[in-house]
Parts: structure tokens; C-alpha cells; sequence
């Protein structure tokens, strides 16, 4: 990699970057013009407005130009927000404190699958379902263990067939 080539990685709130701490002074002695570079990063990640997300301003020192690539907040905060809950249980094997529907998990799954490394959506509705277990959150009204050999059976194969060819 070009010795020209910085990144720096920030955790900002979903479309509310602004050009003060941390991102402005880290950006302003490269010569970046600070603001531009807020109003990418916003526009990027307006859509998970309320979460925290991971974003990399990769910026070529030499030409004064940036890329910004926007992380996705992780599983267990995108199952808080669907449900507007604080956390999840304390005990999450003995109190339920939440319920998803099959749509919300799919969802969810969509958001994530790239990052899961799943082979199919199927196999990322699992994965988020494994999560619900560890936060005290049914599934259609199920636990999430009964959930998940239930999309193993296929009960569920038609609602995710149905979102697998849309965008997340």
C-alpha cells in the first residue's frame, strides 16, 4: 500500500457524523475539506439513524480524495432497535424479553449477510436467530431454537424465498 494512503476508522451515530471530535481533527491536517467528507459519511449512513456504526475514511493524502466505507452496527443492535428495547434479557435462557417477527429476522439477516459470511439467506436467518437465543428474544412467537429447526423443516422457506431477491 502507497505510503500516501491513510485510513482512519470512527464509530459515529448513523447520519449525525459531524465535523468536531473525532472525525475533525483527525481529517483536517490531511487537507480534506472536513465537511464533504460528514456529508458522505451521513448520506451513507442515514439509514441506521439511532445506532452506532463502524465507518473507514480511507483518504489519498497526495490528490485530497476519500473513500468512505460504512461497517454494518452489530446483530444484537440491529434486533435492540427492531424492538425498541434498551438490552436484552438478563437471563436470556430463563426470560423473554422480546419477540421478532419471521419479516423483522429476515430483515436483519439481510443487513448482515455479507458480513456473516453466509451462504444464503436461509443459513443468515439461522444465524440472527442464534442470537435472539443468546438475548432472550423469540421468533414468531417461538424460542429460537424451536425457530431455527423450523427453518430447517422449510415452515419458513416461502417469506424468505419471497425477500431473497430484494435489496437490503
Amino acid at each position: 500500500m502507497s505510503q500516501n494512503i491513510k485510513t482512519l476508522s470512527f464509530l459515529v451515530e448513523g447520519g449525525k457524523a459531524t465535523a468536531g471530535p473525532p472525525i475533525g481533527p483527525a481529517l483536517g491536517p490531511l487537507g480534506l475539506n472536513v465537511m464533504q467528507v460528514v456529508k458522505k459519511i451521513n448520506e451513507l449512513t442515514q439509514e441506521y439513524a439511532g445506532m452506532r456504526v463502524p465507518v473507514k475514511v480511507i483518504v489519498n493524502t497526495e490528490n485530497k480524495t476519500f473513500e468512505v466505507e460504512v461497517g454494518t452496527p452489530t446483530t444484537a443492535a440491529l434486533i435492540v432497535k427492531e424492538l425498541k428495547l434498551e438490552k436484552g434479557a438478563h437471563q436470556s435462557t430463563k426470560e423473554w424479553v422480546g419477540n421478532l417477527t419471521v419479516e423483522q429476522v429476515v430483515k436483519i439477516a439481510k443487513i448482515k449477510i455479507k458480513e456473516m459470511g453466509a451462504k444464503s439467506l436461509k443459513a443468515a436467518v439461522k444465524t440472527v436467530a442464534g442470537t435472539c437465543q443468546s438475548m432472550g428474544i423469540t421468533i414468531d412467537g417461538k424460542q429460537p431454537k424451536q425457530f431455527i429447526e423450523d427453518v430447517n423443516r422449510g415452515v419458513y422457506d416461502e417469506i424468505i424465498r419471497k425477500y431473497e431477491g430484494e435489496a437490503a
